[in-house]
């Protein structure tokens, strides 16, 4: 009996505009405050200041959280046996990259170094 059939990949650029639109949901969602941002560009009024700092941190905290995935998945695949060059792969970069970016996550022995869940300044 065959084994399931393997899920169907997205395209990388059909992936990005998927997060992209999730990321703004998620802005707007966490900001429920600021409904929609401004019409004009260069409206300057405090509603529109307000509505840009307000998405400024909520996207700040969504990349603390999508670095602290990133580093979970990279240790993950290196625990199931991937090595620098197919996780530098994974993400876009060399394999020197990925070492650069996760130095110690492969080799040797070495211990993960501990990482904290992302933290939110105030």
């Amino acid at each position: 009996m065959p084994g399931p059939s393997p899920t169907p990949r997205p395209k990388s650029e059909d992936t990005a505009v998927l997060v992209d639109r999730l990321v703004d949901e998620v802005a707007r969602r966490l900001a429920p405050e600021i409904p929609r941002p401004p019409a004009e560009p260069a409206d300057s009024s405090p509603e529109s200041r307000g509505y840009a700092l307000l998405r400024l941190r909520v996207l700040t905290d969504v990349r603390r959280a999508i670095r602290h995935l990133e580093e979970q998945a990279a240790r993950s695949a290196a625990e199931c046996g991937a090595g620098y060059p197919e996780i530098g792969q994974a993400v876009g970069m060399s394999r020197q990259g990925a070492r650069r970016r996760w130095p110690g996550l492969i080799g040797n022995g070495a211990q993960h170094p501990t990482h904290r869940p992302p933290s939110r300044s105030t």
